[in-house]
């Protein structure tokens, strides 16, 4: 998996007054756990917009002024309601021997013979959530999609990867070819009596009546 490089500096405060000064000053509180002690810092906001503002999922090398280098992940953030300004960052520490469960994006490849036919190709899940070793962590799932015809489904337990652990239900669609409307009426030409209203009866006309 790749990796984005944070550098921060350590706080020695850590109330919600110093916060509010780490944030007008341009910069992110954060938190490291899951090592020996827990680390509170803040680094610059622009610095997080390689690892935020993307739909790729990245390992942190995080340097912290006097603490050392640390491999983490990004496990939690928080955004302002309104200005959607980054308020907090939680990281958890990585170790080579120590499984992780992580979010890992969904990425599709391959021309589905379904959707060639006409039908709509469906990925509802954008990631899933894996277990693994650091080292094993993979940058996407790939989903192969061709040999999809309509009405077939990709579900979880139809994925495998080395050495991860899938978390979510297998029985969980992936990826599906559902049959269009148009589709349906070629498939069973019966249905276009269905799909299409039924022309209007033209009025009759009045009888005339014979004058007396």
């Amino acid at each position: 998996m790749k990796s984005v490089s944070i550098s921060g500096s350590p706080r020695a405060n850590v109330g919600k007054k110093d916060a509010k000064a780490v944030r007008t000053s341009g910069s992110v509180p954060c938190i490291l756990y899951g090592g020996k002690e827990q680390i509170s810092f803040s680094a610059e906001e622009k610095q997080f917009k390689p690892l935020v503002y993307t739909p790729d999922v990245h390992t942190v090398k995080l340097n912290i002024e006097g603490k050392g280098e640390f491999e983490a992940i990004m496990q939690d953030i928080q955004f302002h309601k309104l200005s959607d300004a980054i308020l907090h960052v939680d990281f958890l520490q990585l170790f080579p021997e120590k499984h992780v469960v992580m979010g890992v994006p969904v990425r599709i490849e391959g021309v589905s013979p379904g959707v060639r036919e006409g039908g709509k190709l469906i990925t509802p899940v954008r990631k899933l959530k894996v277990r693994s070793l650091p080292a094993n962590l993979p940058d996407a799932v790939v989903v192969n999609i061709s040999k999809l015809s309509i009405g077939d489904k990709v579900r979880v337990a139809d994925i495998s990867v080395k050495n991860v652990q899938f978390l979510d239900t297998p029985n969980m669609v992936v990826a599906t070819v559902s049959v269009t409307r148009a589709v349906a009426v070629v498939e069973d030409p019966s249905k276009v009596a269905a799909a299409v209203p039924a022309a209007a009866a033209p009025a009759k006309a009045p009888e005339k009546k014979d004058k007396k």
